[in-house]
């Protein structure tokens, strides 16, 4: 169960998003707060811009308009829109983590699973060999992969332990961000429901606030605290995962949850 401290400031405040791209608006008029600690979970049928605002809100993509204000350990709220380039690489070095949909967009393929997580150990200071590798070796094991592929590369690995992989070397650093793009897509639904176990208890246990695009319900009801719903760019609905899902009261959000109803 969530707890939100009222007295905290919201973690990402996005106010007045939007992109375009010459004539065609990818996504309008988006505005929310995300609380330390919530996973919230963006919705909607291809093309309804979820990943365009997802690229946006991690930086990966320069919104038309809009702010994306990040409450940073250091300097406090910031847009992240107005900060440098290396500053935005840092922050995703150390304070964010970005799962994408192909784990193999995410991991360098030609260096060890031990590498892959210890370099961005590396990435915030870390120096020694040693200490490295077994925090490799540790992250490793919390994610599921035999400590003993530590050496091996990950086109050696199945796509579950891909992903898996991917999630070990986002969360080494202990981000408090972390930004998903479709995580189980792809995959069997054997690995899907085993990921899934995997990605609720390491963000519960780690406190993380999460932001996931997904098409899929029964993924955003099994991580999502709250849920919105996307149509041509703009959010229809937006409320508590049940609530949006058990009481949908957009004609778009009801044609949804009835699609994943039907026999």
């Amino acid at each position: 169960m969530m707890t939100i401290d009222i007295n905290a400031a919201p973690l990402l405040s996005v106010q007045n998003l939007g992109k375009d791209y010459g004539n065609l608006v990818a996504c309008t008029d988006v505005s929310f707060d995300l609380w330390p600690g919530e996973v919230l979970g963006i919705v909607g049928e291809s093309g309804s811009g979820k990943t365009t605002l997802l690229n946006c809100l991690s930086a990966q993509l320069a919104p038309s308009r809009g702010a994306v204000i990040y409450d940073t350990r250091v300097d406090g709220p910031r847009d992240i829109l107005e900060m440098t380039e290396s500053e935005r690489r840092l922050l995703m070095r150390t304070d964010w983590g970005l799962v994408r949909q192909n784990p193999r967009d995410g991991l360098r393929l030609g260096v060890s699973a031990g590498a892959n997580v210890g370099e961005r150990l590396m990435a915030v200071g870390a120096r020694h060999y040693g200490d490295i590798r077994a925090e490799a070796a540790n992250w490793l094991q919390k994610v599921e992969i035999d400590v003993g592929r530590i050496d091996n590369v990950p086109s050696t690995f199945s796509g579950g332990m891909q992903q898996r992989l991917q999630i070990a070397r986002n969360l080494v650093t202990e981000p408090r961000l972390v930004f998903m793009d479709e995580p189980t897509g792809g995959l069997d639904v054997s690995v899907q429901a085993r990921l899934l176990d995997l990605l609720r208890g390491l963000v519960t246990r780690l406190g993380l606030s999460a932001i996931i695009v997904t098409h899929d319900l029964a993924v955003a009801r099994l991580l999502a605290h709250r849920l919105m719903v996307m149509r041509h760019g703009r959010v229809v609905e937006q409320g508590l995962t049940d609530q949006v899902l058990d009481d949908p009261q957009h004609p778009y959000t009801q044609l949804l949850v009835s699609s994943i109803l039907q026999p």
